[in-house]
């Protein structure tokens, strides 16, 4: 069983920073995307950043430019945060695709208020 373990998430100001974390409790084998979603109240879930396995990286268009998501080489994504905006406030998740599985963390509370 894949577990991801997420933490980092806040309270921050706007134009602040936060960075947040998703460690696996598993191998990094077979780990194809890494992606970090996040969900506003009363939204859908949405696609924030993505990661591949050969480092390519994609934004949603409301985050370029501000986030960065990146991943150590044993089993540990990130999302860095900045410039941060109150639209930002959400729950954020993190998603790994290994061996063609999905599994996601718990989900982290980001709150970006003056």
């Amino acid at each position: 069983q894949v577990r991801l373990v997420e933490s980092g998430g806040g309270l921050a100001q706007p134009g602040g920073s936060l960075r947040l974390s998703c460690t696996t409790s598993g191998s990094a084998n077979g780990i194809t995307f890494i992606r970090w979603y996040r969900q506003a109240p009363g939204n859908e879930r949405h696609l924030v950043a993505t990661i591949t396995s050969n480092g390519i990286t994609d934004y949603s268009d409301s985050v370029k430019g501000r986030f960065t998501i990146s991943r150590s080489t044993a089993n540990t994504a990130y999302l860095q945060m900045n410039s941060l905006k109150a639209e930002d406030t959400a729950v954020y998740y993190c998603n790994f695709v290994k061996w063609g599985q999905n599994y996601w963390g718990q989900g982290t509370q980001v709150t970006i208020s003056s």
